[in-house]
């Protein structure tokens, strides 16, 4: 008889995992999240890039609970700023997570900036692990322009500064299904969601070895 495959998502962003859970709806996995296993310590993300944090958060969190675990890194590259905020996205404040603190930096750092010069991307990385082994990595880009009034009430983090000009909105302006379509997040989810089918259909189990879905 063939068991079910289970899933960790491992984020505690909760915008990061009302994504993920919708573009990963209706597969043949069972989701689990942190909140699955309280006191479970967080990694150290000192990598220098996003594909290095988003592979050592997922080998972290499947060593700790032996679960499938499919972790993400993503951030914002500000071309004026020379690719900053970067890794540092969610604490480019100082503290991590304080959305608004954030944001206001950002704003503060392109005062006097142009609107032509300031050109941007999300950028996300997602890793899928085993205890011991990364088995699919998957990327997604999506281009915008910062605006200084923050615009909709959709998304979190930078959503609301982060206009998209072929849809003519920013990212928080944008219905959910919009954005998981469009977005950095979605497009890499899209990418490695056929990694976890292949996986959940097979009756061998994991068998994957570091394949690149870029």
């Amino acid at each position: 008889m063939r068991t079910e495959t289970t899933l960790l998502i491992a984020t505690s962003n909760r915008g990061k995992l009302r994504e993920v859970q919708a573009v990963l709806a209706n597969m043949p996995v069972r989701l689990k999240t942190l909140a699955d296993f309280p006191g479970i310590p967080e990694p150290i993300e000192d990598g220098a890039t996003f594909e290095e944090n988003a592979k050592k958060k997922a080998l972290h969190y499947a060593g700790l609970t032996k679960c499938l675990t499919l972790a993400d890194d993503s951030g914002l590259e500000v071309d004026a700023l020379g690719g900053a905020p970067g890794v540092y996205s969610a604490r480019y404040a100082g503290v991590r997570g304080d959305d608004a603190a954030n944001n206001a930096k950002l704003i503060a750092a392109l005062a006097g900036v142009p609107a032509e010069r300031r050109t941007a991307c999300f950028r996300c990385v997602v890793a899928l692990a085993i205890p011991d082994k990364v088995l699919a990595v998957a990327s997604g880009t999506i281009e915008g322009l910062i605006v200084d009034d923050p615009r909709g009430h959709n998304g979190f983090g930078y959503d609301p500064h982060f206009f998209v000009p072929e849809c003519g909105v920013t990212a928080a302006q944008m219905p959910p299904e919009q954005k998981n379509r469009i977005s950095h997040r979605g497009q890499a989810l899209a990418a490695i969601r056929c990694v976890i089918e292949r996986m959940a259909e097979s009756t061998a189990g994991p068998h994957d070895s570091g394949d690149s879905l870029d």
